[in-house]
């Protein structure tokens, strides 16, 4: 481990963790969820980019990067975990299996006059409140949507659009999650949240099954492309559902071949890294307020089910300072010639601002020699969102004037 410039990381070896259950996110589960998307209305893959540029000025074989700011109309990629949680729910209160249960099934007026009024209520930063009303406005349903204190007004409206009932509370996402848990029961609805703890893990996985479409996207893309599988994927986490969902993929389909990994967090809210950290079997929380512009990785408490996979086949934890994150932001936004330009927000360009600080900081040396970060690297990136919260994109971008920038 090292620490140094509010850097932190942790890494393990290949083999050093027992073997997770993989069954829920291997190949054949991963194409059941992206054929339940495929009948989503504009349905298609995001684009993968490869920017030779960047690996070139970072000392790297190939860079890609997977754009989510294209999912749909939404601008993350939430909305496929969420979504297809909750058509595995409605499918279950009809006595059938998601693989006879369409979009166009589910979203009829028959099977909503069968159904009757279904309320699905969630806990967000913004993307995943957002991908979830969506989804029940579409599936003709009710959506209740929590957000903590300190959540910018236009991600709330983002909810709000979709028809939802949104609110922020005065809380930490963490709060916000132990409430809508707490409303779910009392109510008889459906808690639609993607984080697990004891007692609470059927949605969650199902949320990662629905993550677990992006991967079998980029395999296609790689595919397509002719080029060679990536040797690394750096992953970023909030509570760790899709950075689960993705490294328990590669692990399922290509045991000890799979990419080296790196797990990355807000150092505000290192909870994942905290936990690996401890190693004695034990989840690390983070309380209170966590002060970080990566709002969507703001997250307190590790996903029991998440920190499975990730305790397993992770191969570092790393968490940085905001400005790493900013310094992503800028890089994809202002590419070099050749390179296509990507709008990302905070928490969708963490691993790019953590690539670079690998590959240039003198305090990550030790991560990037021992993960073999060198030009026969070909390194893979998800921006799992655009600029969802545009007033701060520019903030950040053009002025670096946020405060927790200062």
């Amino acid at each position: 481990m090292g620490q140094e410039n509010a850097f932190e990381f942790v890494i393990r070896g290949r083999g050093a963790r027992p073997a997770a259950e993989l069954h829920a996110v291997g190949d054949e589960a991963a194409e059941r969820a992206q054929r339940f998307h495929a009948g989503f209305p504009g349905y298609a893959p995001t684009p993968l980019m490869r920017l030779d540029g960047l690996a070139g000025a970072l000392g790297l074989g190939r860079v890609y990067v997977k754009d989510e700011s294209r999912r749909f109309d939404l601008n993350a990629f939430k909305v496929l975990g969420g979504g297809y949680a909750m058509g595995c729910c409605l499918a279950e209160k009809l006595g059938r299996r998601i693989d006879d249960c369409s979009f166009d099934f589910l979203s009829s007026a028959q099977t909503r006059k069968q159904l009757g009024e279904v309320t699905f209520i969630t806990a967000t930063d913004g993307n995943h409140g957002r991908g979830v009303a969506w989804m029940a406005r579409r599936l003709g349903q009710r959506c209740v949507v929590y957000m903590p204190k300190g959540t910018a007004p236009e991600r709330l409206e983002n909810v709000r659009r979709q028809g939802a009932q949104a609110s922020i509370l005065d809380c930490n996402y963490d709060g916000c999650v132990h409430l809508a848990e707490k409303h779910a029961r009392e109510n008889g609805w459906i808690l639609t949240q993607d984080t697990a703890w004891d007692g609470y893990e059927e949605i969650p996985t199902r949320i990662m099954q629905g993550y677990t479409t992006i991967a079998r996207e980029i395999d296609a893309q790689f595919e397509e492309m002719g080029e060679d599988a990536p040797t690394h994927i750096l992953l970023q986490a909030g509570v760790g559902s899709f950075a689960a969902a993705m490294l328990g993929y590669y692990a399922a389909k290509r045991g000890d071949a799979r990419p080296l990994s790196v797990i990355v967090e807000p150092k505000a809210a290192d909870c994942i890294l905290r936990t690996a950290r401890a190693n004695d079997g034990k989840l690390r929380f983070v309380t209170g307020d966590m002060p970080t512009i990566m709002a969507g990785l703001a997250c307190g408490e590790p996903s029991t089910v998440s920190w499975r996979i990730l305790d397993a086949y992770a191969d570092a934890f790393l968490s940085m300072p905001d400005s790493a994150a900013a310094g992503g932001m800028r890089m994809l936004g202002n590419p070099l010639p050749g390179d296509e330009r990507v709008i990302s927000g905070e928490s969708g360009a963490s691993t790019a601002g953590a690539l670079r600080e690998i590959m240039v900081n003198p305090a990550l040396a030790e991560l990037r020699e021992k993960l073999n970060f060198g030009p026969e690297a070909r390194v893979l990136l998800i921006s799992t969102e655009g600029d969802t919260d545009r007033e701060n994109y520019r903030r950040i971008v053009w002025d670096g004037a946020h405060p927790n920038l200062r």
